[in-house]
């Protein structure tokens, strides 16, 4: 455990904040180019933000890779979700097979994937071509204590910000999206930003996979008594993952951090990866400046999750899908955004007269 804590010391340490000098050389080249000032919105913005991230106005970002964390929830027990549990290691199985959702929207936007099997409760087969990082058969039952231990917590966040730093160094990927697997999962999401908030559950419960009125009613009070179980601590983001979280929620955020840590943007999908970035940005909040809203989630909860964040998502889709549906598609955006700042000309490079002077 003391090296475990070493090495999460170690990743919060090299978070830095993003440079504001290459900020302003940004913007003094986005409002220099041949267009009227402000044009095109928030793709300035994100331009902006892009070069301050990487120190630079020669933005490179062909290289995106998606990582899809997948995990159980011993919560699934209580009939929170739609869906079995089985069915989170037969979406795993699809994803390798290449016909999911998330397959088709990041080959389009030329986006590679890893599934990370976090904590899926079976045992997957070892040929299949996944990264094999399993911390446990899913988590606890929140509603009797802990869904997992401190420790635990502090491995899944460990690992995910290890995925992204070798990704980054050995893979040279310079764009970073997050995406979920995991039924039950909405349930542990809900109860992270109702600690979080301090919002009442049943404002912010919604009816994930498709439940019903009565699946609702008992997702709400669900929560609600793992809430009371655990009183997990709003102050003390590594208590309110350990209490309420997952173990791919754990990833999630650690991808987070590790995005930080190599001066990466990182594009959070949905409700339940922005879950994992609310921890994230909890636990060191100078990762926020690293951190894109791919879309606004039709879940009921996404939308308090980004006003905590203070992020604007970039796409509104009616999406509530997961995998990493939505940082796929914000991820073209975002690579769009670094092209508008390298590639449109300024009035003095192409010649043409500036009608601001």
């Amino acid at each position: 455990m003391d090296q475990l804590n070493k090495q999460f010391d170690e990743l919060l340490r090299s978070i830095k904040p993003v440079s504001r000098e290459w900020e302003e050389k940004a913007w003094h080249r986005l409002k220099a180019q041949i267009r009227p000032r402000g044009s095109l919105g928030q793709l300035e913005i994100i331009a902006a933000r892009l070069a301050a991230i990487k120190e630079t106005l020669a933005l490179d970002l062909r290289r995106k890779l998606i990582f899809t964390m997948a995990g159980d929830h011993g919560v699934a027990s209580e009939g929170v979700s739609a869906y079995p549990q089985e069915v989170t290691a037969q979406m795993v199985y699809s994803f390798t097979q290449g016909w999911a959702s998330i397959n088709v929207l990041a080959r389009h936007v030329r986006a590679d994937v890893k599934v990370v099997d976090c904590g899926v409760a079976a045992d997957l087969p070892a040929e299949w071509p996944i990264l094999h990082r399993k911390l446990a058969k899913g988590t606890a039952n929140m509603v009797n204590g802990p869904a997992m231990s401190r420790e635990m917590a502090v491995r899944g966040l460990v690992l995910g910000a290890q995925l992204v730093q070798e990704a980054h160094s050995k893979d040279r990927y310079q764009l970073f999206g997050t995406g979920d697997m995991g039924i039950a999962n909405t349930t542990p999401s809900t109860a992270i930003i109702a600690v979080l908030s301090g919002r009442p559950v049943a404002e912010l419960t919604g009816l994930g996979t498709g439940i019903d009125t009565a699946g609702l009613a008992r997702k709400i009070g669900v929560i609600e008594k793992a809430l009371d179980v655990n009183r997990p601590n709003p102050k003390d983001p590594l208590d309110v993952l350990s209490k309420v979280g997952g173990f791919e929620i754990a990833a999630l955020a650690g991808a987070v951090l590790g995005a930080a840590a190599v001066q990466a943007p990182i594009v959070c999908d949905g409700f339940i990866a922005t879950a994992g970035a609310l921890i994230a940005c909890e636990i060191e909040p100078v990762a926020k400046e690293y951190l894109f809203a791919s879309h606004r989630s039709h879940e009921i909860g996404h939308g308090a999750m980004v006003q905590r964040l203070g992020l604007r998502p970039i796409l509104d889709l009616d999406m509530r899908l997961g995998e990493g549906t939505g940082s796929a598609l914000a991820m073209g955006i975002v690579e769009a955004s670094a092209k508008v700042l390298q590639e449109i000309k300024t009035f003095q490079e192409a010649g043409v007269t500036d009608a601001e002077g």
